[in-house]
């Protein structure tokens, strides 16, 4: 019975410390990240350029793979009615 008691003790002092040490690290780790952020903050970025309205052209290679691959899965059945360029 000495040893159960011995083998709680060891299992609740380990699972502790190990739970401890882990809020330690989260904890410090938000520290970090609060003090990197007020001294030495992200560059703001460029002003993008102007994208023009509308959808890029796809070219005709790729719209031709896009024509083989549909046609393969489903057999000749498929129809393609629209191919846009997502930015």
């Amino acid at each position: 019975m000495e040893n159960m008691e011995t083998a709680l003790l060891l299992l609740v002092v380990g699972m502790g410390t190990v739970f401890a040490i882990l809020l330690l690290l989260i904890y410090l780790g938000k520290f970090l990240i609060a003090l990197v952020n007020k001294y030495a903050p992200e560059e703001e970025v460029a002003a993008k350029q102007i994208m023009p309205k509308g959808p890029l052209p796809i070219p005709g290679n790729v719209l031709a793979a896009i024509t083989a691959a549909v046609n393969v899965v489903t057999h000749g059945k498929g129809k393609i009615t629209k191919v846009e360029k997502i930015n």
